[in-house]
């Protein structure tokens, strides 16, 4: 008998046992009281694997999907930095309007070989071969790693003007890594926005970093002063605009004075010299 033929009568052999055997242990499993310890095992166990299979089947068959929404979120997440989200928005449609870059935040240079739709800055950090330690004296972000490579996003208009330049930054607050946009306009210096996408603050307190209201704030603001160094910074109460420096100032966050320090240490970190600053000063060819 060839060899082929011996191997599938001896596999359909062994499955034919293996069905005796799982109709005689499930029909003597039917046989018990339901009361039973080994019935309730059983029952319990088959119950938990069905589940586990649809779980497992949902999140594999949802992936795409889930993936398509966080893509969707972090676009408009961006529109919404620069003002230009609405409700209704065709967000794809939009977000061609922007030029997405991959930086050498050591050089401040582009980078061409890394692709930008597809680059995650947060996953880099946590890959050695993509990120770096900072540190201790310099991570007044609190980040430990950052990245070597940062995704840009430079909005223009319909003639290929710049108007504005949006950067992804990130910091510890009170009780997580805060997660989020700075937008900037063409002098590389003037706030036109920040927003957090992800951030786990106190509601009420240190969440309130997601308060349109106090986000209005930002507009208008200066990073840098006369000597290129990143002052801007959130203080204590509510900043008065006829005071010496009050560009550099934006009001801090009521009862959240470690989630105001977070976003202070944040904008210091990400716009200073381990963060965008050489790319910005490369970049906007030190019209600041």
């Amino acid at each position: 008998m060839p060899e082929n033929t011996q191997t599938s009568a001896g596999f359909s052999e062994t499955w034919q046992q293996w069905k005796a055997r799982a109709k005689a242990y499930f029909d003597k499993l039917r046989a018990l009281p339901n009361d039973s310890f080994e019935k309730t095992l059983a029952v319990a166990f088959w119950v938990c694997m069905a589940c586990a299979v649809v779980v497992s089947f949902a999140a594999v068959a949802l992936k795409p999907l889930q993936e398509a929404n966080k893509a969707a979120d972090m676009k408009r997440n961006i529109l919404e930095v620069v003002g230009l989200w609405e409700e209704g928005l065709d967000v794809d449609e939009a977000f061609k309007r922007f030029e997405i870059k991959v930086v050498d935040l050591a050089t401040g240079e582009f980078v061409e070989d890394i692709d930008p739709e597809t680059y995650d800055m947060r996953q880099a950090a946590k890959d050695p071969d993509l990120s770096e330690p900072i540190p201790r004296e310099r991570d007044v972000a609190q980040i430990k790693r950052k990245p070597k490579y940062a995704t840009v996003y430079l909005l223009r208009d319909d003639s290929g003007e710049l108007q504005a330049i949006v950067l992804p930054v990130s910091g510890y607050g009170l009780w997580s890594t805060m997660y989020g946009f700075l937008a900037l306009e063409p002098d590389c210096n003037t706030v036109i926005g920040i927003n957090f996408y992800d951030q786990g603050e106190t509601p009420g307190l240190g969440g309130e970093v997601v308060n349109p209201e106090w986000r209005a704030l930002w507009r208008g603001k200066k990073v840098y002063d006369e000597n290129g160094t990143p002052v801007l910074r959130l203080v204590k109460g509510t900043v008065d605009p006829k005071q010496p420096g009050a560009e550099y100032m934006v009001d801090g966050l009521a009862g959240a004075t470690l989630t105001s320090n977070g976003v202070s240490n944040l904008i210091r970190f990400w716009l200073g010299e381990d963060g965008y600053k050489p790319f910005l000063d490369k970049f906007c060819g030190g019209a600041r």
